[in-house]
């Protein structure tokens, strides 16, 4: 299944500090930083019952001293069935995702922007400047991105010497996922975002990618518009059921 696939791809491109598999789950840990790091994703058909994995989840994310999260999909039948089953122990909805994906056909523009391939060390301070993730929190980003095992990219696009927009690109196998596309916030509706992920796609293909996958919140239409207009289309969402502390 395709949208397996790229479930797959995106949890390897966004490692937990520490992980297990569980009876088709995957159980992650990362002290909190991001709940795609630090949720429980159902990914394979099991064999326990449903309640004894949840009580046996919220005892390992207990001893972590953190809430249970569970992350589910769209396109997976357990996910369904688990979300009333959460619902019914008081696990509050939270932010519902949009996974798009396309196909990469060959690339006959010759004018490719041209990106700047820098190291993470160059790369994570530009990117923690135009984002809204919790600076402090900037070593266990940091860790997190230096475990990603496949082949990878930090793209940053310049405009006349000035860094105007960034983002990460990994390559697993054929599959390229974009993740921490972010503008410039003084520099936004020039259509640097889009020259940028053109750019993405262009190494993606170059390295041998035949589709490419990313993620959006729901309610960011801007993003939503950009990327359909690369040729990007809905593939599935997922979204969380996070315990009540």
């Amino acid at each position: 299944m395709f949208e397996r696939r790229i479930e797959e791809a995106g949890l390897n491109s966004w490692p937990a500090l520490q992980q297990l598999f569980f009876d088709g789950w995957i159980v992650r840990f990362a002290q909190g930083y991001t709940k795609r790091a630090n949720s429980v994703t159902p990914l394979y058909p099991s064999l326990l019952t449903a309640q004894e994995k949840i009580a046996y989840c919220e005892r390992l994310y207990v001893e972590q001293q953190l809430p249970t999260i569970f992350r589910l999909t769209s396109f997976s039948t357990e996910s369904q069935q688990l979300d009333q089953m959460l619902a019914e122990r008081g696990y509050q909805y939270l932010d519902r995702t949009f996974v798009w994906s396309t196909q990469l056909s060959p690339d006959r523009d010759t004018n490719k922007p041209v990106l700047h391939a820098l190291s993470l060390e160059t790369w994570l301070p530009i990117y923690l400047q135009w984002s809204e993730r919790y600076i402090e929190l900037h070593h266990l980003h940091r860790e997190l991105l230096e475990r990603i095992p496949s082949s990878h990219l930090y793209a940053v696009l310049y405009q006349h010497g000035v860094p105007v927009a960034c983002g990460l690109g990994v390559l697993e196998h054929e599959a390229l996922g974009l993740f921490d596309i972010v503008t410039d916030p003084g520099q936004r509706r020039q259509g640097y975002g889009t020259q940028l992920i053109k750019g993405m796609l262009a190494w993606g293909r170059e390295q041998g990618a035949r589709s490419a996958y990313l993620q959006v919140v729901g309610d960011n239409l801007a993003a939503q518009q950009m990327y359909a207009k690369l040729g990007f289309q809905e593939a599935y969402q997922y979204w969380y059921r996070a315990q009540g502390r």
